[in-house]
């Protein structure tokens, strides 16, 4: 979705005793004095503690499920399912009924004796536990629910049954799922719909809905931390497994609608000039205006002997479905190239889709947006978009920024913020399809993972389509703005427990986006795009945590990266670098560069100086430098004709203080 607690001095006595253990060999020869005393005085500053992951990651590597390079283990496993569902969508009530057949198999080690599913949208009741306010519904209502053909009866502990508290729902079947076995859960709801859902997530408008979260979704059990069972609060985000979908969603027949999948009965539901329309818009890359004006209603549509029509759509290995549904807006449609999908050598094409309204009038350029959005990311990831269409969906009045789905959006009318704005939003919430639709993470417990990537490749989709230079300042200065107060919150703390929503909102998005491409400078752009790509080609389908992130990375670039994880994303420490002085030595041909770096984060100093003639020198400083406890440090250059230097001439860093980059100032 798009959007500094400063560490306190804590590496004194107790810290400076374990600097033994760092990531940096010229640390350790600090730590003993010729006489076996350990040198505590000569340290100038907190060095990086090791990267030791949670207890629970180690066992996963122990069991072979994690790799020490990153990659999955030989062992990795993770669970599947398949939900059949059927939904009646009344828009006079704004109620959703819902029947679902989730077969779900257990391909864990595990014996499994009680089953959690999400019902996301019971937030929304009045004594549920969230951190946004939201509307106060009755929530989702379940009415029956069947476990391998034997219905269970709610509350009670201990036999087979079922219940539901706050988002969390359990359910104990008759037997126990064993390892390699599979269940089948039959379950009726109805869902009360909030015009805004789940923190603008969802919800309806004047002729219009957009529901994602209607249904019964089976929790992550994954290999490391098994059931994943933090309740939704209304704010950080989302975790779930792959599956296969079918949809059947019955409306009044003069309802439009679009879904997660692949639409399976045009012919059936459309007006046939409207068909005709989408046919066209299959087979071209132009814009197509597949529902106009005069439309609107039932010329849109099919004619129906009962007045409603089903509208069918299927998907496969998708981690959730949503489903808009619209009898006012515009559809433009047409197609935009992915890459070659399958080795064939042929380019392959993914139908895209806008939905909007008059009232929105800058949404007449989306379709040409998203065709951009899927092509240029597409390349971006190394990874051809892989599904059947790309759909935005225009929800003013639900949603003022944008939210994902798979092979869905829903974003607000952007009229007051411009068009770059609505293009930025477009290609993050595009972008989703790679974080966290295709490299699926945990999104409840790092929000920097999907929101850092995204805020990356945006920057980038931006810069590409309306040819921008340094695309990365603004996301830098955003984060920079926030780390200067103070008021900070490191990346790696769980995503619903910042202190503030601004801290949550920054290491959720800005920092960790300015995080990789420090990360990029640092390691250069070939060794950083191998990096890049080869996790999104190991993990995609699968389920990464940030430490299989940082050991592919060492991996990859042949690098111990610890003293970077711990700089940017344990610790709340800033970059601050500083050319104070070049002092000429005529009589030995030399200037000695001096370097101050005055905050605490851990970064090699790339140089460019420039002599009197226009000669440009690069050299680096290496982050080793730092890691020996000093703060200070000269460079030596043979020449004496110095013009200029400058740190970080690219801009790669966040540093908090640019003016001090340069000299002379």
């Amino acid at each position: 979705m798009s959007y500094k607690l400063i560490s306190k001095f804590c590496l004194f006595a107790v810290s400076v005793l374990l600097i033994a253990q760092s990531c940096s060999p010229a640390a350790e020869k600090l730590q003993r004095s010729s006489s076996g005393g350990t040198v505590i005085d000569q340290l100038e500053r907190p060095l990086p503690n090791p990267i030791e992951p949670v207890d629970e990651f180690t066992y996963a590597k122990m069991r072979d499920t994690r790799s020490e390079d990153g990659s999955p283990g030989d062992a990795y496993w993770q669970q599947y399912a398949t939900y059949d569902m059927n939904l009646e969508l009344n828009p006079k009530k704004k109620r959703l009924h819902g029947s679902v057949t989730i077969e779900y198999q257990n391909n864990s080690p595990n014996s499994l004796g009680l089953l959690y599913l999400e019902l996301a949208m019971n937030a929304h009741q009045k004594d549920a536990v969230r951190i946004r306010n939201l509307d106060i519904t009755k929530g989702m209502k379940i009415k029956s629910v069947i476990a391998n053909g034997r219905e269970l009866n709610e509350g009670r502990p201990g036999s087979p049954s079922w219940s539901v508290d706050n988002t969390v729902m359990f359910i104990r079947p008759h037997d126990r799922l064993e390892s390699g076995g599979s269940v089948t859960l039959e379950i009726d709801w109805e869902l009360d719909i909030p015009q805004r859902g789940a923190s603008g997530r969802n919800g309806w408008d004047k002729d219009l809905f957009f529901l994602g979260y209607f249904y019964p979704h089976m929790r992550v059990h994954d290999d490391v931390y098994g059931w994943m069972m933090d309740p939704f609060k209304g704010n950080a985000e989302f975790y779930h497994g792959f599956a296969d979908y079918t949809m059947n969603i019955t409306m009044p027949a003069d309802w439009v609608v679009m879904g997660t999948g692949e639409f399976l009965n045009p012919e059936e539901v459309l007006a046939p000039h409207v068909l005709e329309r989408y046919i066209e818009a299959g087979n071209t890359t132009d814009i197509v205006h597949v529902i106009k004006k005069e439309d609107f209603g039932h010329k849109a549509t099919a004619e129906s002997e009962n007045g409603m029509h089903t509208w069918r759509f299927t998907s496969e290995k998708v981690r959730d479905v949503a489903f808009s549904a619209t009898r006012r807006s515009f559809w433009d449609a047409t197609t935009a190239p992915v890459g070659d999908l399958n080795g064939d050598g042929e380019t392959n094409y993914s139908r895209i889709n806008a939905f909007w309204r008059e009232l929105a009038p800058l949404w007449s350029e989306m379709a040409d947006y998203a065709q951009h959005s899927v092509s240029f990311l597409s390349d971006f990831h190394q990874f051809p978009y892989p599904w059947p269409h790309m759909t935005a969906v225009e929800g003013s009045n639900i949603i003022g920024g944008g939210m994902e789905y798979p092979m869905m959006t829903l974003m607000g009318d952007y009229n007051t913020r411009g068009a770059m704005a609505l293009y930025s939003v477009t290609a993050h919430e595009i972008a989703h399809m790679w974080f966290p639709m295709i490299v699926s993470t945990n999104e409840r417990h790092f929000t920097w993972i999907d929101e850092g990537n995204t805020v990356f490749a945006t920057d980038h989709a931006r810069a590409d389509y309306f040819n921008l230079d340094n695309p990365h300042r603004g996301t830098q200065n955003n984060y920079i703005g926030f780390a200067v107060t103070g008021r900070e919150g490191e990346m790696m703390r769980r995503s619903d427990f910042h202190y503030t929503q601004q801290a949550y909102g920054v290491a959720s998005y800005p920092k960790p986006a300015s995080v990789l491409v420090a990360l990029r400078g640092v390691l250069g752009e070939e060794v950083f795009w191998d990096a890049y790509h080869t996790i999104v080609q190991e993990w995609a389908w699968k389920h990464p945590y940030p430490y299989d992130l940082f050991n592919t990375f060492e991996r990859v670039s042949g690098r111990d990266l610890s003293w970077f994880w711990r700089s940017w994303y344990y610790e709340t420490w800033m970059l601050n670098h500083e050319v104070a002085g070049v002092a000429v030595d005529e009589s030995e041909g030399v200037s000695v560069i001096t370097i101050v770096d005055h905050e605490h984060a851990i970064m090699p100093v790339h140089l460019l100086i420039t002599l009197e003639d226009g000669t440009e020198i690069r050299e680096v400083i290496s982050e080793e430098v730092w890691l020996t406890g000093v703060r200070e440090t000269e460079l030596t250059v043979p020449h004496t004709n110095i013009e200029k230097v400058e740190i970080d001439p690219e801009q790669h860093f966040p540093d908090i203080e640019r003016n001090l980059n340069i000299w002379p100032r």
